[in-house]
């Protein structure tokens, strides 16, 4: 499920109201910033009992078990990386920066400091 959020300026007259749309953000949001707010979602789902578990979510949303556990395993992600990957910049040329395939090492990693250095060698690595 895509939620797409938008500014919308109400004005209003004497009887009527006018409604004006402003532009969308340029961009699109990339996959890896969707997939972190499944993994979150997910996790809400489990926590609060209206999943049971791994195979309930891959019955509802139709994708294989392993996959939930992919998905799953971004929230043992820093807090500060979620958040990161929430709010990467929307690419303009259309590419994305980051891809899920290399943060996966990142979330199989269980101390936050070694994530963090990872996540920094992994940005290094794009900008040289």
């Amino acid at each position: 499920m895509k939620t797409i959020k938008r500014r919308v300026a109400v004005k209003t007259t004497r009887r009527r109201k006018k409604v004006d749309q402003c532009d969308p953000l340029p961009g699109s949001v990339q996959r890896v910033s969707e997939v972190m707010a499944l993994a979150i979602r997910f996790d809400q789902l489990i926590r609060s009992g209206e999943v049971k578990g791994i195979r309930q979510l891959a019955e509802i949303g139709r994708i294989s078990q392993p996959r939930v556990s992919q998905i799953l395993a971004l929230v043992s992600l820093a807090p500060d990386l979620q958040e990161r990957l929430l709010f990467l910049p929307r690419p303009e040329n259309g590419s994305d920066t980051v891809f899920e395939k290399q943060v996966r090492p990142l979330a199989m990693e269980m101390d936050w400091s070694k994530q963090r250095r990872m996540w920094k060698e992994l940005q290094s690595g794009k900008d040289g």
